[in-house]
């Protein structure tokens, strides 16, 4: 394993989800408005509820399918460190949910003057090191298959991004507003701490254009990017159905909440995959464990929609531009649902950008073809 990066143990210990048989149906005592509920058994949502009222906070409560043993999600945690970056801004005090002004949990609230990442590392710290950030809504969970094929060759970081995962979940107005323009800023944050010498990039989805306008500021320290599936086109500056409906009013906060709904329906519906209830439950934890999960995604789906347009015109003129000397590769699943293949070709192939087809994946190429995209990604950095 790798030194560990500048970084401190994690303040908290990880929620325990099981995986195997389901426990006792059991709901929250929540107010008679709320829109979380338990399915019948009959019906195909069907999740159980069986944890302390204590775990859950403000609007949500926790629960999901769990029994004795251990599971990915501790494993994963156990794999990790969190790493401060980023200030919190402002005092505002104790973070409360937009519905019924209760005081949310530890995990709503920041956890200091600086904001914690959840970080997970492979590889030597003395190879070259290749930075990996997920799309929306995944967590660095999504290149577990990815991080052990690079180990060997390179010092891979993957992290969750604020508002996902293990990393910490200010609500909105509360420190952070989950704008594209502070994921920017806050991402310069990080690589300061993981990787402040020369890195490569691979990003994921949505985020790709954030991470290119950090790129545009600070090519210098930047070896390689590769872009996996991103938004580029005319017919992309729209968010597809399930993570639109995050950001409509109301109807946004209550789907949100909804850990299924939130966490591995979207995941699903954007390629070809079946994800096996073990990972699912990675991905439904933080929905389980605290309202500010939903909230988080909430706020950044009215980020997307309100300046993803904008932010998708700055980075095909970043790529097209003279100043551009970034080496740079795009990886596309051909099998993504979200977006089109139509005209992708023609405009990176018209910047002279290699692009490499990955035939059984879809939007979510790291999670759907792990291994192989590992295998690509070492083969471009090589």
């Amino acid at each position: 394993m790798a030194p560990p990066l500048a970084v401190v143990a994690p303040a908290v210990a990880a929620p325990t989800f099981r995986t195997s048989l389901p426990c006792r149906l059991r709901p929250r005592k929540l107010p008679s408005c709320s829109c979380r509920r338990a399915a019948l058994p009959k019906d195909e949502d069907y999740y159980l509820i069986d944890a302390d009222e204590s775990i859950g906070d403000g609007f949500s409560f926790s629960g999901g399918k769990y029994g004795e043993g251990p599971s990915k999600s501790d494993e994963w945690f156990a794999q990790g460190k969190m790493v401060n970056a980023y200030a919190v801004y402002g005092d505002k005090g104790k973070a409360k949910d937009p519905f019924f002004g209760l005081t949310m949990g530890s995990e709503s609230q920041p956890s200091g003057d600086v904001f914690r990442w959840f970080c997970v590392e492979a590889g030597s710290s003395s190879n070259p090191k290749v930075l990996l950030i997920h799309g929306l809504p995944s967590q660095a969970y999504s290149y577990r298959d990815v991080l052990p094929v690079l180990s060997d060759k390179y010092h891979a970081i993957a992290f969750d991004w604020l508002g996902f995962g293990f990393s910490d979940k200010p609500q909105p107005k509360y420190g952070f507003e989950y704008t594209l323009h502070e994921y920017t800023a806050s991402l310069e944050s990080l690589v300061n701490a993981v990787a402040p010498d020369k890195f490569s990039i691979v990003v994921q989805g949505y985020f790709a254009p954030v991470a290119v306008k950090y790129a545009s500021e600070h090519q210098d320290k930047l070896n390689h990017l590769v872009l996996v599936n991103p938004p580029i086109t005319d017919k992309h500056v729209s968010l597809p159905s399930p993570l639109a409906s995050f950001s409509n009013f109301l109807l946004g906060e209550i789907f949100s909440q909804d850990p299924l709904r939130a966490s591995d329906k979207v995941l699903t519906s954007c390629g070809p995959y079946m994800m096996k209830e073990e990972d699912a439950m990675v991905y439904r934890r933080p929905y389980l464990v605290s309202g500010s999960s939903g909230f988080a995604l909430n706020a950044i789906s009215k980020a997307m929609k309100k300046d993803l347009k904008a932010y998708i015109e700055s980075m095909r003129s970043i790529l097209g531009s003279d100043s551009w000397k970034t080496k740079t590769t795009i990886c596309w699943g051909m099998r993504d649902r979200w977006l089109s293949y139509d005209g992708v070709e023609e405009f990176f192939g018209g910047l002279n950008h290699k692009i490499v087809e990955l035939p059984m994946a879809g939007h979510h190429a790291q999670e759907d073809r792990g291994e192989e995209l590992g295998n690509i990604i070492k083969s471009i950095l090589r």
